[in-house]
This record gives structure tokens, sequence and C-alpha cells, in this order.
């Protein structure tokens, strides 16, 4: 068993983490003191306690508890648990299904697991690091409390690293080894807020290095690298950390995005992609402000092609600092959400005679491009006036 699971808190006192949550007075400690148990979600990043809370929330009430993967469990499990549910029912029992990963179930098991939720046979308590609001069907979601988690303070990952150090029991303490200071603060940067790969990687540090002081070097080498990335391309991070590229260059703080940049390259993600979202942003954003911003864009997505990771990077870091510090418009987004508005609400306006192809004589008698002229001197027609339908005549569109 590792030190992550040995060091499972016991009871709240000893839970590390989500003050909002456990403090006094605060909403789950209210459910376990009180014993009135509701279905709840717990949404959070890896290693902020969303398992041991669900635990402890069920030993302290003395509840049946049972645990399944979201990423392994299927109907027969499930079939399981409400057998062993509706026998505890019969005694009086309440039962807590606790759910890892929910957001791994799809649409037809969370539909099987609804109607025991919603009679209250079953205490639903589910685990995601994803946003419920689109991985969790509505009507089950409607039935649970959904409850935020946030990764752990560098002062929370600070007390665990100095409990496992000290336990001689659960933790690391009967190894009598320390660790230096430097040591401790890039242990904590590089777990990125998860208690669990702190706990594991100082249990590595002490168990498989023989130095009785736990060094830098020490750290670098169990985490084989010197920045921390938690980072899933198909996951929520994703979109919040292009989001935050992109609204830093929107507000022109180059320094910000280069950041947001830098982050999302060392965590593997597609320098295309990227790329891709800065030509959709200098059009959107910069527009008809800097004309060449659109060239420069897409000469980079052509470069970064060519060259590849990791000098793309290069690439990638000179055209976001000219995104970032080009002027920005909004004009053309803007004209194109005016026009589409138009057309919803004038779909089949008919195209004004003047503007109408005139291949045969009945059209042109009928007064097909009558009056258009297209000569050497002037293209248009030969009063003027505007081309858009009779009764989008008065409409504009684009503001320079």
């Amino acid at each position: 068993m590792n030190i992550a699971c040995r060091m499972r808190p016991q009871s709240l006192e000893e839970f590390v983490g989500q003050p909002h949550l456990i403090e006094k007075g605060a909403v789950i400690r209210r459910m376990i003191e009180s014993g009135s148990l509701f279905s709840c979600i717990f949404w959070g990043p890896p290693g902020s306690g969303k398992t041991t809370l669900a635990y402890l929330i069920a030993h302290q009430t003395k509840t049946d508890f049972h645990a399944l993967s979201g990423v392994s469990a299927g109907k027969d499990d499930l079939t399981r648990v409400v057998s062993t549910a509706q026998e505890n029912q019969r005694i009086g029992t309440r039962t807590i299904l606790f759910i890892d990963e929910i957001h791994r179930w799809n649409k037809a098991q969370q539909d099987r697991l609804l109607p025991h939720v919603e009679n209250g046979l079953i205490i639903l308590i589910g685990a995601t690091t994803e946003n419920p609001s689109f991985e969790i069907i509505s009507a089950l979601l409607s039935r649970c409390k959904v409850f935020v988690l946030q990764g752990l303070s560098q002062n929370e990952l600070a007390i665990l690293a100095d409990k496992a150090l000290r336990d001689t029991k659960r933790g690391l303490g009967s190894y009598k080894k320390s660790i230096e200071k430097d040591a401790k603060e890039l242990a904590i940067r590089l777990s990125g807020g998860d208690g669990r790969v702190l706990l594991n990687s100082l249990e590595i540090a002490v168990v498989q290095y023989s130095q009785k002081v736990i060094s830098t070097v020490t750290i670098q080498d169990v985490f084989q690298t010197k920045s921390a990335g938690l980072y899933d391309k198909t996951g929520e991070e994703h979109y919040n950390l292009i989001s935050a590229f992109i609204k830093s260059m929107r507000a022109s703080d180059v320094d910000a995005a280069l950041y947001y940049l830098v982050r999302m390259l060392e965590s593997g993600e597609d320098p295309k992609f990227v790329a891709r979202r800065m030509i959709i942003f200098a059009s959107e954003d910069i527009g008809l402000a800097d004309r060449g911003a659109l060239i420069q864009a897409n000469a980079c997505f052509e470069a970064v092609h060519k060259i590849g990771m990791p000098e793309a990077q290069l690439i990638l870091s000179h055209i976001s600092i000219y995104l970032a510090k080009a002027p920005k418009s909004r004009s053309v987004p803007n004209a194109l959400s005016k026009a589409k508005k138009a057309v919803y609400e004038f779909p089949n306006e008919p195209v004004p005679l003047v503007l109408r192809n005139a291949p045969t004589k009945l059209m042109k008698k009928l007064g097909y491009a009558k009056d258009y002229t297209w000569s050497e001197v002037y293209v248009g027609p030969s009063k003027g006036g505007s081309f858009l339908p009779e009764k989008l005549k008065k409409k504009k569109f684009f503001t320079p």
C-alpha cells in the first residue's frame, strides 16, 4: 500500500484542505454532524481529497460504503450495490455509493443509476475532474448538490509533507530523513496542488535514495522534470488555458500570453492547435486594425507545420507577441453578427432586380439587371443606392 493510501485521513480533523467545505459551520461538516445525508458530486482536480471526503462522510455517519470506478465498473457492479442497498434498507441502514471518475459513465449507465438516487435507496457521491455540467446527465445532476474542491495550496501541501516525514506509523518517519527547504518548495511546486503526487514522490525520494537529507537534485530526479504540468488535452484545463492565452493577447498582456503559451507547450499541447487559434484571433480580435495580422498568423501556422517542435515554440512566441501588441478591433465579428441577425430576421427577401443575371430575353423584359452598369469607369446601378433587398436598405452591418 502506497503512502497516499496509508495516510488517508481517518477524521475531519486530519483532513487537509477544502476549508470552505469542512471547517466549523461549513456544509459538509454540518451534513456529517447532523447525519442528514444527500447525494452530491465532488468536482475538483486530482489529489484534492474527493475520495477521502466521501470515505469520511460514510465512516463518520456509520453508513454502508461502496466504491466503484467509472472506468471499469458496469451494469453488474451497480446491480450488486443496489441489491445490497435494498437489504440495508430493510434493516434501517443507509447506503452510500461512491463512483470515482463518474464522468466516465455513459448516459445509459447514468440513467440506470437515476431511479435509485431519486427514490433515496442510494446516496450517491460522485467524483469528477471534469465539469459536471457537461459530463453528468441533467436529471441526475438536478438530484445532486455539486461541491467544487480546489487544488491544495502550498501551505496545505507543506503540512502534508511535514506529516509524512514525521509519522512513524503510517508515514515515512521511521526512515529518519529530512528535506532541504528548497527541495521541499520544489516538490510542492511540482506537485501542482495534488496531495497524492506530493506524498508518492516523497516516498520515492525517501525509500529509493540513500541520502539522509533530500535535496533538490533528488526531487528533480524523482519528478524527471523542472516544471509541473497536470494537463489533459481533452479536459477542462485544455480549454481554460487556451482561453487564458487568447484573452491575454486580447488585453495586450504580452507576458501573460507568453506564460500560457509556454505552459500549454510544456504540457504537450499540439503547437498546430495553438497556431490555428491564433489565426482565428487575428481575424476576430485584430481584424482591419492591423491588416497584416492575419497574414502573420497564417504564416505562423505554415512555419510551425514545416518546422515542428521544439523550434516551433520560437515562431509561436514571435507571433503571439506580435498579436498581443497589435491594435485591436472587433469590427469584423461585429459586422458578421449583425449580418447573421438580419439573415435570421429576413431569410427570404427577394434579390433586387438590378442585381440579378439576365441571360434570357424574358428575364430582361421582367427587369432583371435593368440599369446595372458595368464599364471601365463604373460598376453598379446607374442610379446608385443600396445593393441590399428592399426591407434592408437602411441596414448597416460594418462600422469602420
